[in-house]
């Protein structure tokens, strides 16, 4: 039977989704507790929350974007300087090649050998360099780009999920019932999958991201109605 490696492969897309989806869900559930605490009308929890979603669609959105750009640059600042060195001080690339190697276990012989063979073609002995000394593999040109996008729409559908129970509910108070049954149950899906997907506990990875949610919206709720109470 054919041995099958599973792997996670899209890594980069996951790893926004997981950034959105759990601020979307947990920054305007927690903004809409505290105002239910200190206002009387949907229509104000509504409009808040759609602000704050807007806002940090756009804050996320940007966040990855200049998150995306900051790699890109940093390697191609990278690749010019191991193109300098290979073409400066080829001996000392070269050593540093061999001492690669040695880590693998590879003796002398081994390491001279396949040194000799990667210097051969310029580019795969910079690429390898980047790799393996660096640490740093090519980044996709579209990064910045896929990455503010898939942030700020997980972010905005995250953010909306709370929001709808203020819809169609007449008041606040209400409205927060309802959306904490409906964001409970949102963050424990989100958590249950995105543990699945990264290979970790499902149940466990899920009350966490369920906790980290609740415990962020009890606290804006309580410091509003502490507020509200002290200025009234």
């Amino acid at each position: 039977m054919a041995h099958i490696e599973k792997h996670l492969k899209s890594s980069d897309f996951v790893t926004d989704i997981v950034i959105g989806m759990s601020d979307g869900l947990t920054v305007p559930f927690a903004l809409a507790a505290g105002l239910s605490g200190a206002v009387s009308s949907n229509s104000i929890v509504i409009t808040g929350g759609i602000a704050e979603i807007v806002a940090g669609c756009i804050a996320m959105g940007l966040g990855g974007y200049l998150a995306g750009k900051t790699e890109q640059d940093h390697y191609q600042n990278e690749l010019k300087r191991e193109y300098d060195e290979v073409e400066n001080v080829p001996d000392d690339e070269m050593q540093e090649v061999k001492d690669i190697f040695a880590e693998f276990g590879i003796d002398n012989e081994g390491q001279t050998l396949l040194a000799n063979q990667l210097a051969k073609d310029k580019t795969n002995w910079v690429n390898f360099m980047m790799k393996y000394e660096l640490g740093l593999d090519k980044p996709d040109p579209n990064r910045a780009r896929n990455s503010a996008l898939t942030i700020g729409l997980a972010y905005f559908i995250g953010g909306l999920l709370p929001l709808t129970a203020y819809f169609i509910t007449a008041t606040p108070r209400e409205g927060l019932l309802l959306s904490a049954i409906i964001t409970t149950l949102c963050l424990f899906t989100f958590g249950y999958f995105k543990s699945k997907i990264t290979g970790q506990h499902p149940i466990k990875g899920a009350l966490k991201v369920t906790a980290i949610g609740l415990i962020a919206a009890t606290a804006a709720y309580f410091v509003a109605v502490g507020f509200d109470k002290a200025f009234h």
